[in-house]
């Protein structure tokens, strides 16, 4: 049989692709602009037939079904990365988080301890070969496809085909259900005058020739922004996003020089606007991988003059980093903040840096903190923190000791709150 005929034979209406999922069965879901929202609301609808089914996923887009309350002991999440779908059934205790670091993610699957029962994908249309792409976002659905019992398809023909260890054949699909939407955009937002502020001092580390790790928003458009006169960056980078595509067009991006997939920017998922996902199709500039690749901190430490650039919502006077929770309250999740940071510290002449603005609630609260909140959680250790930045300045932690490490974060804390930062770093001997 051609797999064009294999093809059209596993063609089903959405509610047939769906109708074999049982309770208790664990079931992941493609994420970020790959949220496959005909098959989730499809299964969503069968929640009167179905207990306790396992939704495994990373960060998902748009309206969940799945999260509201009388969804209540028919679907419950067990989220790899928290947002906006699943963070209130989360923190009232309907769903689950699994704190762990991205480039892990995969050998869950394949080692076993998180089998996978039903993979529920989002794909580009075959090429001539058969072959479909994860298009947006490979990050941990390939491992997910190629361990699951049974995988479940939307076959999109506007999900872009993008390039690189990105593809599943049709023989592997067992039932397919053809759609054609346009993917979520994000919108790129201007940039505050505080991240435009922080985007120059982390590009004056910058050097010609660096490696970039760029997430979304306002400080890493801040960042590429002030770049415009470097040459030859490189990128290798989880998210690609509307910035590192215009980084490419104006020359800033080129990778060049870059030690490890020279000329290639590696990525593992695409979130931006319609223009950046046209960009991408079949653009031999973008290659993408699983997370087991993209964010393992020895691949990325081979990229000489690695630079990773990642945010925090508090960090304390010692260097500790919280970014996945708001005092008990989860936010998101661990992502790759450690892999880049740790792949930038190992990478010849790298620069690992968390950078966030000095202050939050209109200049209420700072960032810079005594303690970090009760119940907040470390994801990145002082002892991995080299560089922090707010649009105060540029504290450099590596090597220094406890005191040092007091001074040089109070330094770029708001002026309003120093004074209550020095006397509190003194009852603590922090500072002398």
């Amino acid at each position: 049989m051609s797999w064009v005929d294999e093809y059209k034979k596993k063609l089903v209406s959405v509610e047939d692709a769906v109708s074999d999922i049982k309770s208790r069965q664990r079931v992941y879901i493609s994420g970020n602009a790959a949220t496959p929202y005909v098959l989730a609301d499809s299964l969503a609808e069968r929640k009167d037939e179905l207990e306790d089914v396992e939704l495994v996923h990373v960060l998902l887009l748009g309206d969940d079904p799945f999260s509201k309350p009388e969804m209540e002991g028919h679907f419950r999440h067990n989220s790899l990365f928290v947002g906006p779908a699943d963070r209130k059934a989360i923190n009232e205790g309907r769903a689950d988080y699994i704190p762990i670091f991205l480039h892990q993610i995969p050998e869950l699957f394949f080692s076993g301890q998180m089998p996978i029962d039903v993979a529920l994908l989002h794909l580009s249309p075959p090429d001539e070969h058969g072959f479909m792409s994860y298009g947006v976002e490979v990050l941990c659905s390939k491992a997910a496809a190629e361990t699951a019992d049974v995988v479940i398809a939307q076959v999109n023909e506007q999900m872009p085909r993008v390039l690189g260890d990105s593809f599943i054949h049709v023989s592997k699909i067992d039932k397919i259900v053809e759609v054609s939407e346009p993917l979520p955009e994000l919108e790129k937002k201007p940039f505050s005058e505080v991240e435009r502020k922080i985007g120059g001092y982390i590009a004056g580390l910058i050097e010609d020739g660096s490696t970039l790790q760029l997430g979304i928003g306002g400080i890493p458009d801040a960042v590429l922004s002030a770049l415009k006169d470097r040459r030859d960056l490189g990128s290798h980078t989880e998210m690609v996003s509307d910035g590192v595509m215009e980084a490419i067009e104006t020359g800033v991006i080129t990778g060049a020089k870059k030690t490890h997939h020279p000329n290639k920017v590696i990525l593992t998922f695409i979130l931006g606007s319609k223009k950046l996902y046209e960009f991408a199709n079949n653009n031999p500039v973008f290659e993408a991988h699983p997370t087991d690749y993209t964010n393992d901190p020895f691949i990325i430490s081979r990229n000489e003059q690695m630079v990773a650039i990642n945010s925090a919502i508090e960090v304390d006077i010692t260097g500790q980093v919280c970014s996945d929770s708001i005092g008990k309250y989860i936010y998101s999740g661990f992502g790759g903040q450690v892999d880049f940071i740790r792949g930038a510290a190992h990478s010849k002449k790298g620069k690992p840096i968390i950078a966030l603005p000095s202050t939050a609630k209109k200049q209420e609260m700072s960032r810079i903190v005594p303690y970090l909140k009760k119940g907040s959680g470390v994801v990145t250790t002082r002892a991995d923190v080299e560089y922090v930045v707010t649009e105060y300045g540029v504290a450099y932690l590596h090597g220094k000791n406890l005191q040092e490490r007091t001074r040089a974060l109070i330094e770029i804390a708001h002026p309003k709150f120093r004074e209550d930062l020095i006397k509190e770093a003194k009852s603590r001997n922090l500072l002398r």
